[in-house]
């Protein structure tokens, strides 16, 4: 299973009509907040542009609702990872994406035979508040170690500039929110991460 290594996180299907054709191929919506008849709507939306442009879409936290539209992928944090019917997400056939903050919330994930595995934030992010402080290099190291051949997402606190030595850490994939979708010029801003990426 080959994984882009460069995966952006929007949260809104918007995004995605701006994003895609500049060489988007493996992407996250990650919804917040809004009723669920329009997050269902949103999703369903975002899966027709994602499948209309050849992109992976992983669907956060929303399972049900992945599997109702018939997605591949879901990423869960740990919460919704203790809320989750997994038999059911099984049986539904998605892969999965799961986070990880620390050394039991690895063993938890990896207990589920994940698809892939998060770790964050590797730098301060100031996405969300969080009571974790930033993992570092040496955190990602040490993941990759344990995880071996299982793709390793680093996700917090990404710029083009740490990218390379997050890379270089053991990070198969990288994972960013804001240095896009806060830039002043988000293309632009995506097209320098493709083509530092690819």
């Amino acid at each position: 299973m080959n994984l882009d290594r460069f995966y952006p996180i929007f949260d809104h299907p918007d995004w995605l009509e701006r994003m895609l054709p500049l060489g988007v191929k493996l992407v996250q919506m990650r919804i917040k907040d809004l009723p669920a008849d329009e997050t269902r709507a949103a999703l369903q939306r975002s899966k027709q542009l994602c499948d209309a442009a050849g992109a992976i879409m992983v669907v956060n936290d929303f399972w049900e609702m992945a599997i109702d539209l018939d997605c591949d992928w879901i990423h869960l944090g740990q919460e919704d990872l203790a809320d989750a019917d997994m038999a059911a997400i099984r049986r539904a056939g998605l892969k999965i994406g799961i986070s990880t903050h620390d050394k039991e919330e690895l063993d938890r994930a990896l207990a589920e035979q994940p698809n892939y595995v998060a770790l964050g934030p590797v730098y301060p992010t100031i996405l969300k508040k969080m009571k974790w402080v930033e993992q570092g290099l040496d955190r990602v190291q040490q993941w990759k170690n344990h995880i071996g051949d299982l793709p390793l997402v680093g996700i917090g606190g990404m710029t083009i500039d740490r990218a390379a030595g997050v890379y270089a850490a053991g990070a198969d994939i990288v994972s960013v929110v804001t240095d896009i979708t806060l830039n002043e010029n988000p293309e632009d801003r995506l097209k320098g991460w493709v083509k530092a990426t690819r």
